[in-house]
């Protein structure tokens, strides 16, 4: 076997275009590696940050047991499969969300425990996501991908902006990451050299280059690489097709079709499709290793989203949130089924004796434990093996420990991932047991 050309790290290159290749046993990938290791043997270790706004069912939000035998509740019926590699995380808050008001005081610092301005005045502080971004994002292409499927609201609430409800992700105190809701634009991030989304294919203009790297591969990494190509062609197809059907931002309009020209880059009506596709760009930027770090937010707290695919289409997400009815226990199931697609997606790619799911940690969690506002604990569930540091199938419960702050838990994730620092937000310890 004649080793790939490049010996630090791989991409496909063509006219406009950069795509970073997915993990592979015959190409030494992921740097230089120790001596006395086979090339590219171990796979990088990924963060994914999945956030529902408005918390869940305050009666369906619970889990016991361990292991095969862990009981869920039915918020969590989704990720059953998942329970011997998930951890269900109890009794963590954020003390600076109980400060302000609702909602916005309890989002804006979700990632970094800091204190909120009030006022209208923005300052927060930089988010365990960028910070990681800054230090291991360093390696890819694209140090963090911020995704969402409901815009920014840039209005005032309660003396406070919204901006914190829209926004859990941040590159400074001053500054929200910018949130990509556009999956074409998303897209383009990860695999175009520039912003343009021009007119050829992105598979099309790296297949001579592709055509090149499978006569230097195993059989098995050809067919790994030729299942990664479909998958992004895929992606590519259920974009265009979204464009094409003149679909718009997810809310309904008023007209049967729209009465001006289809911007160049839609996003889909069906909120359905609009989040699985951000699931799928999310996979995509690990499996291909273009980032590391993405946050997904799939709507925001104090949301004004409609889910007319669930047959619940009478209220918006935030009223539906105070009820604990039926349908808003259909609504959380439909977001959870979010974590246990993207998980699913990820256990399906083989990296090793692993898959990529083994290397990575999803963080699943809202601002709120439920609709009315008690912030006292957060919904924190993780999924993944952390490269083979996190045991799953356990209940932690930190409810009645004294020393619960949510940023123990950004302390250990951190640390995981080789940052490791002696504090950060109102944490000086990490979580041991995580």
């Amino acid at each position: 076997m004649t080793p790939h050309r490049l010996n630090r790290r791989s991409f496909l290159r063509g006219a406009g275009v950069t795509m970073a290749l997915p993990w592979m046993e015959s190409m030494t990938v992921w740097g230089d590696e120790p001596k006395g290791r086979e090339p590219g043997s171990e796979a990088p270790l990924r963060l994914a940050v999945l956030f529902a706004g408005n918390g869940f069912h305050s009666r369906e939000w619970w889990a016991k047991g361990e292991g095969k035998s862990m009981e869920l509740g039915k918020v969590l019926e989704p990720v059953h499969d998942f329970r011997e590699r998930m951890l269900f995380i109890r009794g963590l808050y954020n003390a600076e969300a109980l400060k302000g008001n609702i909602h916005s005081s309890q989002t804006g610092n979700l990632l970094s425990g800091a204190p909120l301005a009030s006022g209208g005045e923005i300052r927060s502080s930089t988010s365990v996501d960028q910070l990681l971004a800054q230090h291991y994002g360093r390696e890819t292409k694209v140090p963090s991908l911020v995704l969402g499927c409901e815009k920014s609201n840039p209005s005032v609430h309660k003396n406070y902006s919204m901006l914190y409800s829209s926004h859990i992700s941040w590159s400074s105190p001053t500054t929200p990451t910018p949130l990509e809701v556009y999956p074409a634009l998303a897209f383009d991030h990860l695999f175009k050299d520039t912003g343009s989304r021009g007119d050829r294919s992105v598979l099309d203009a790296v297949m001579e280059d592709a055509k090149d790297v499978r006569r230097e591969i195993s059989g098995r990494d050809r067919q790994k690489l030729d299942e990664y190509l479909d998958s992004v062609r895929e992606v590519e197809r259920r974009i265009e097709n979204a464009g094409k059907r003149n679909e718009l931002q997810g809310w309904r309009p008023t007209l049967s079709a729209p009465n001006i020209p289809r911007p160049p880059d839609g996003i889909p009506q069906d909120i359905a499709e609009h989040m699985r596709l951000m699931c799928d760009i999310l996979v995509l930027a690990f499996q291909t290793d273009t980032t590391r770090i993405c946050t997904l937010k799939l709507n925001n707290d104090h949301s004004a989203l409609r889910f007319p695919n669930l047959g619940v289409d009478y209220m918006i997400h935030h009223l539906l949130s105070h009820t604990d009815t039926d349908d808003w226990l259909k609504v959380n199931q439909f977001f959870t089924d979010q974590l246990a697609y993207v998980a699913r997606k990820l256990d399906a790619i083989q990296e090793g004796e692993r898959t990529a799911l083994d290397n990575s940690m999803i963080l699943f969690c809202s601002s709120m434990l439920n609709g009315n506002h008690d912030a006292s604990q957060l919904p924190i569930v993780m999924l993944g093996g952390g490269g083979g540091s996190i045991h799953g199938g356990r209940v932690l419960d930190y409810l009645k420990d004294s020393q619960r702050q949510m940023c123990r838990l950004h302390l250990s994730i951190m640390d995981k991932m080789g940052l490791k620092l002696a504090a950060f937000g109102d944490a000086t310890s990490k979580l041991e047991e995580v």
